[in-house]
């Protein structure tokens, strides 16, 4: 096979194995900035080693996803929560023959923009920062503009439009408002496998931290979901599948109805005695106080912040400059600085 023809096959293998409700590499949408197609990946699988190899992909192992700065080495940070995602998301994709390469690339990419300290960090700057603050449109400009020096990845349309429509909050799964569902079936299952993810992740975390005890959870969740990580993924996944089907041209996703209210009911629990308990609530105030002092401290001392920041997005307000340096921070990175700034410094 001639290396040129190479990724000419993998598109014409989409064409004849994949869902007609499937996005295929070969159609579409397109880039901001036209690039020369490469030879031997699709535009999906570009766009998707394009978000591995960036700096903020590899920033996330540093990135709370509940429990901050976990002592222990189990508790997964924001790049396994990722990666877990992604792992989902490829399992329900191939289950109803979608395109893989989307998922994959709109999984790695739809945390990229969330600050450290987890929804601590992203509540203090949607406090501060003029016109609010969220992680997916953080994301979104990641790959559009803070990352590969300013340039951005220049990412496809698809997965631009499933990282910034991957959030739901507490809300619904998928919402009401048409504009903000994913064009595409495959951005619709990331939403699905980001609430996969956390409600059973978050929940193994808590149990193995001694946050809540197994026997604390509600029965309904054990009997519909299981008792294991395993199986309550799978219960969730499952749940899922019974529940898409073709209406009008496109696939309408769903939950079979006793999986969906298990999860509604799961996702309950968490937030009461998981994500409000004293343990996480009282480190995400200590949290919430640094970066307030912080961004506050960083408006104030502009050569500070230009010397720390370097020159990415230099057309930016230096509100916008503040809030997409705080939000790039890690963990570690915003304790050390914080110690820099605020520390009383030892005489010689």
């Amino acid at each position: 096979m001639l290396m040129t023809s190479v990724r000419q096959e993998i598109e014409d293998r989409e064409r004849r194995h994949l869902s007609p409700y499937a996005c295929l590499s070969a159609e579409s949408k397109g880039r901001t900035e036209p690039i020369e197609l490469c030879p031997i990946r699709s535009a999906f699988q570009c766009d998707r080693d394009s978000i591995v190899y960036s700096k903020a992909f590899r920033r996330l192992k540093h990135k709370t996803q509940v429990f901050l700065s976990p002592t222990g080495d189990h508790c997964r940070t924001r790049l396994t929560h990722t990666l877990e995602v992604s792992e989902i998301a490829r399992t329900i994709a191939r289950a109803l023959s979608l395109n893989e390469d989307l998922v994959e690339a709109i999984a790695l990419g739809h945390d990229l923009g969330h600050t450290p300290f987890g929804h601590a960090g992203e509540s203090v700057l949607n406090e501060l920062v003029p016109g609010g603050f969220s992680h997916y449109r953080q994301s979104l400009r990641v790959v559009d503009v803070l990352e590969n020096g300013g340039e951005g990845l220049n990412l496809t349309y698809e997965v631009r439009d499933g990282i910034v429509k991957h959030s739901k909050g507490y809300g619904q799964v998928l919402p009401d408002n048409e504009r903000d569902i994913p064009e595409t079936a495959e951005g619709c299952i990331v939403r699905y496998a980001d609430i996969i993810a956390y409600l059973s992740h978050d929940l193994d975390d808590a149990i193995r931290s001694s946050v809540i005890w197994e026997d604390e959870i509600p029965y309904q969740c054990q009997q519909v979901l299981g008792k294991k990580h395993p199986r309550r993924i799978v219960s969730m996944i499952e749940g899922v599948l019974a529940q898409t089907f073709p209406r009008d041209d496109k696939l309408v996703f769903g939950v079979e109805e006793k999986t969906g209210e298990a999860m509604q009911l799961l996702r309950q629990f968490l937030y009461e005695n998981v994500y409000r308990s004293p343990q996480v609530h009282n480190e995400f105030v200590k949290a919430s106080k640094m970066l307030r002092e912080l961004y506050r401290y960083l408006l104030a001392n502009q050569d500070f912040l230009e010397r720390e920041i370097g020159s990415f997005a230099e057309s930016s307000s230096l509100e916008r400059r503040v809030c997409d340096f705080i939000a790039s921070m890690t963990d570690r990175y915003a304790q050390n600085m914080y110690q820099r700034i605020f520390w009383p410094k030892a005489l010689a």
